[in-house]
């Protein structure tokens, strides 16, 4: 299984990789031309950087990867790769993949960024993973158009938003995933698993 991290130049790869190379088969490797990173069988947006650098490396390659999740690429987006499948953002200019209708907003709170461990409510994404306390480090959040998309939700003081967001198999996850310990490689595991099957 050829697993590809979309590499948007910002920030380091390296526990993400780790943490997908645990998954029975997985072959990982790291791409930064959007054209060719959809050249695999299952494709990963990383978590790290702000949204505007980060759509203005997808743009040469947009529609195409756009295309092949409509195809059904399974798609891991985690944190910004979350932001990045949808429409836009507050954060900065540029079109998302528009994967799921729907635009990114800053999260309204007396603390922001969001950094740390918090719940997951009503999670029911993959068979064989269940999550209850996740890794955050986010100022802004998704707001979909249809929440029957919603697979999960967090609250971070009083505002309720998507944890996880999916469309058969294209995962939007908000947290880190490969920062949230054991449960949180195994929700890695799982999706790869559910995805590749």
């Amino acid at each position: 299984m050829k697993v590809t991290l979309f590499d948007y130049g910002a920030g380091n790869l390296h526990s993400l990789a780790k943490a997908v190379a645990t998954a029975e088969g997985a072959q990982v490797r790291v791409e930064e031309d959007p054209l060719r990173a959809v050249e695999t069988d299952v494709l990963v947006l990383p978590g790290v950087g702000a949204f505007g650098a980060a759509v203005a490396r997808l743009a040469p390659g947009r529609d195409v990867m756009r295309a092949a999740l409509e195809r059904g690429l399974p798609c891991l987006g985690i944190c910004l790769g979350m932001q990045l499948l949808f429409e836009s953002s507050e954060e900065g200019a540029g079109e998302g993949l528009g994967v799921f209708s729907g635009r990114v907003v800053r999260l309204r709170g007396r603390r922001v960024p969001q950094m740390g461990w918090n719940r997951v409510e009503e999670d029911r994404t993959l068979r064989d993973a269940r999550l209850e306390t996740v890794y955050y480090a986010n100022s802004f959040v998704c707001c979909v158009e249809d929440p029957s998309l919603v697979t999960a939700w967090s609250t971070h003081e009083e505002e309720r938003f998507p944890a996880v967001v999916r469309r058969g198999g294209i995962v939007g996850v908000q947290f880190h995933p490969e920062k949230s310990s054991t449960p949180g490689v195994e929700f890695v595991r799982a999706f790869l698993r559910e995805v590749t099957s």
